[in-house]
């Protein structure tokens, strides 16, 4: 997705602002997410967020629960903030504990208005399932395909979609 950039009325140092901002947005809602602190992983959404990652190839399996927020998700984006946070929490605080590692660089934001903004980021991520005295892994690498809102005051992020582009994984990871 390409957006076009906005040349309105803000100033040059107000556009660096919005973009530092939302940097941090971005890297917050990542280490929140790795140090599984979700009332403040939450607080990074608007209450509308979509999130459109659950059937890429290579998606983070959850555990085998069918009732996990996550599975139910599989047929399609997860809409909300709190879904959203419900599904993370699923696939990386439920019963098989999961510790994770994300990794977002080279960010390419655009501000599409002085409320709106799109985003791409390398991403890449490491995750270890531990089932008893057996672990399994995932690393994946690929990006992340953002929206933005600025929502009094504050840039939140509106929209994620996952792309990976590859995925290392225990042997038989995706079947079992």
């Amino acid at each position: 997705m390409y957006a076009q950039e906005h040349n309105g009325r803000m100033s040059a140092a107000e556009q660096l602002l919005a973009v530092e901002e939302i940097k941090k947005v971005f890297a917050g809602r990542l280490r929140c997410m790795d140090t599984k602190d979700w009332e403040r992983y939450a607080s990074f959404h608007t209450d509308d967020v979509v999130s459109d990652s659950w059937n890429s190839p290579g998606a983070a399996r959850p555990a085998e629960d069918s009732e996990s927020a996550v599975s139910t998700a599989r047929g399609g984006p997860v809409v909300g903030g709190a879904a959203l946070t419900a599904a993370i929490r699923a696939t990386l605080d439920g019963d098989v504990p999961v510790t994770s590692v994300h990794h977002g660089h080279t960010p390419e934001i655009t501000l599409t208005s002085e409320t709106t903004a799109v985003g791409v980021w390398a991403m890449e991520d490491r995750l270890w399932f531990t089932r008893g005295s057996e672990t399994e892994w995932l690393h994946g690498y690929g990006f992340y395909h953002e929206e933005y809102r600025k929502v009094a005051g504050r840039w939140l992020i509106s929209y994620r979609r996952l792309e990976r582009l590859s995925v290392d994984a225990t042997p038989g990871f995706y079947t079992r």
